[in-house]
């Protein structure tokens, strides 16, 4: 083979690599859907999440339950609630995963640790220099949940895991795909660790830690 193509083929296997070390693992199971179907489908499971919501809401009285994994959490923090943590991780995972894609990082940057932004920034430079973008057609999360939380002293973290489809593709600068479908919805799966010190008047939790989920 050229040099010169076997050293471009290395690099684009690079940078695909260092794209999904940081945004998440396919599960394996991808299937050709209808994507207006798939959508309107997240929308409906919207609407019925909200629906349980308002419920819970209207009775005041009673508690507000927590998961096994997220007990900590409330001992730690007795106002915390992991039905409005969860609502708030859900869109934070799409408004990040959205702005890495399109590389637009400023917008997402107080919500991520210094750790995090900058192996974003490593990413998005990467792409960048080998001529590559990324199209993204976000259709929703299927399944957020708790699945591991911490409390050392002042600082609270809550592990999340979150299953999405997706529509991921990455073409070169000749617009020619070097990995993904466009016509193929991905099932990703992520597991991110989001953190905030419970002192802390601020109800924001920040994103310290990403990776795929088994």
């Amino acid at each position: 083979m050229d040099p010169v193509l076997l050293f471009f083929a290395g690099l684009t296997a690079f940078i695909l690599f260092r794209l999904m070390s940081v945004m998440g693992t396919r599960s394996g199971h991808e299937q050709r859907h209808d994507l207006d179907g798939m959508q309107s489908k997240a929308a409906a499971s919207q609407r019925q999440t909200d629906d349980v919501d308002e419920d819970q809401q209207g009775d005041e009285a009673a508690p507000t339950p927590v998961s096994t994994n997220a007990r900590v959490l409330r001992e730690a923090d007795p106002a915390f609630n992991e039905s409005e943590y969860l609502a708030g991780a859900r869109a934070a995972y799409e408004m990040i995963v959205e702005a890495f894609a399109s590389g637009d990082l400023r917008s997402i940057r107080a919500y991520l640790s210094d750790s995090v932004y900058d192996a974003f920034k490593g990413a998005v430079v990467a792409r960048e220099e080998a001529g590559h973008s990324t199209d993204l057609k976000f259709i929703g999360v299927d399944h957020a949940a708790i699945v591991d939380s911490q409390v050392d002293r002042d600082q609270m973290r809550a592990v999340t895991e979150f299953t999405s489809n997706q529509v991921r593709v990455t073409r070169d600068k000749d617009g020619n795909v070097v990995d993904g479908d466009p016509n193929r919805i991905e099932l990703v799966k992520d597991r991110w660790t989001f953190s905030k010190k419970r002192s802390s008047r601020d109800p924001n939790w920040i994103l310290v830690a990403t990776g795929g989920a088994a």
